[in-house]
């Protein structure tokens, strides 16, 4: 009991570490930017788009050279089914996220395939370096396409969520907090990721479940928090593209961004990522079938009510309850 209490105990400090991080580095680099006179779009689609992913991309590369594979791709995989069915699920029920905004039906088939890439890949069961390389090339083209969709005046949530800078009421303003938050976010970022790691593989270890059990569940679900706190915000303001343009782009930069980050490090420096095979049980397909779910909602241009939000929140926990049957039992 010990043991099982430190790890968890290591398992979120680790989570608040990292995403207080990841916040003091996005503020600082934002805070840089705009006093370099950089333009809030340009902002957005890199300093923002990259700072927001950079705890789900530390902690992934992290676990892969830590010999943690199975954290590193839960992380990936449980994140995407818990923001579809968690994220999406939760403030469905408050408020109908509706689909016909410019750009969703676009974003929900970039991620549909996305999640076909990714599988693709590492059917090979192997997340190798010539992936990540490949992967990195999509987020690189992602944020190209946005950025010309974005010049080109075309109303599009997740371009216009990555650019809202101006919300960030809480951007240092002088030097000395600019370098103490940018330094303690460099800091920050490693460190958070190494106790989740340690405190990942321990619990995995004394419950005797495979690590990625704890990144599909517990580290995926932690660092989907700040979407979902988003989400639900945007759902009570009644700003809905908001709040499905915010869960889509996450889960492309999931697939693309984090999925480049752990390939070429683990390829780089171990020469892959071992990709353990209970992904293609049902974790795999799982990922795929909330993609392909946004991806409908978003062809039909049907709005996510409250009925269809209960069934999502349903769902992710049907999931989690196949997962504890498959591997407690």
């Amino acid at each position: 009991m010990t043991a099982i209490l430190l790890d968890i105990i290591l398992l979120i400090a680790g989570l608040a570490i990292l995403l207080l991080g990841g916040d003091w580095l996005v503020r600082s680099a934002v805070a840089l930017a705009k006093k370099s006179g950089i333009p809030a779009l340009i902002i957005g689609l890199t300093v923002v788009a990259f700072g927001t992913s950079a705890p789900e991309m530390v902690v992934s590369a992290v676990a892969a050279l830590s010999n943690a594979p199975g954290l590193a791709i839960g992380n990936i995989v449980g994140s995407n089914i818990a923001n579809t069915f968690l994220v999406l699920g939760i403030p469905a029920l408050i408020a109908p996220l509706a689909t016909r905004a410019t750009g969703v039906r676009r974003n929900a088939l970039i991620a549909l395939g996305a999640s076909f890439l990714f599988i693709g890949l590492t059917w090979d069961r192997v997340l190798s370096l010539s992936d990540g390389i490949i992967l990195a090339a999509g987020i690189v083209a992602y944020i190209a396409y946005l950025g010309w969709t974005a010049f080109k005046a075309k109303a599009d949530p997740a371009v216009a969520e990555m650019a809202d800078i101006e919300h960030m009421d809480a951007v240092p303003i002088s030097p000395l907090k600019i370098a103490l938050c940018l330094v303690g976010g460099v800091i920050a970022l490693p460190l958070g990721a190494n106790l989740i790691v340690e405190g990942g593989t321990g619990l995995a270890d004394v419950l005797g479940v495979p690590e990625a059990v704890v990144g599909l569940t517990v580290l995926a679900l932690g660092t989907s928090l700040p979407e979902l706190a988003t989400s639900l915000v945007a759902a009570m303001r009644r700003q809905v593209d908001m709040a499905i343009g915010n869960v889509i782009g996450s889960n492309i930069f999931n697939l693309f961004a984090v999925g480049g980050i752990t390939g070429i490090t683990a390829g780089a420096a171990l020469g892959g990522a071992p990709v353990d095979g209970e992904f293609f049980r049902l974790d795999y397909w799982v990922m795929l079938a909330a993609a392909g779910v946004i991806a409908g909602l978003a062809l039909s241009r049907r709005a996510l009510g409250r009925a269809a939000g209960g069934v999502l929140f349903a769902a992710y926990c049907a999931y989690i309850a196949a997962l504890g049957i498959m591997n407690l039992t």
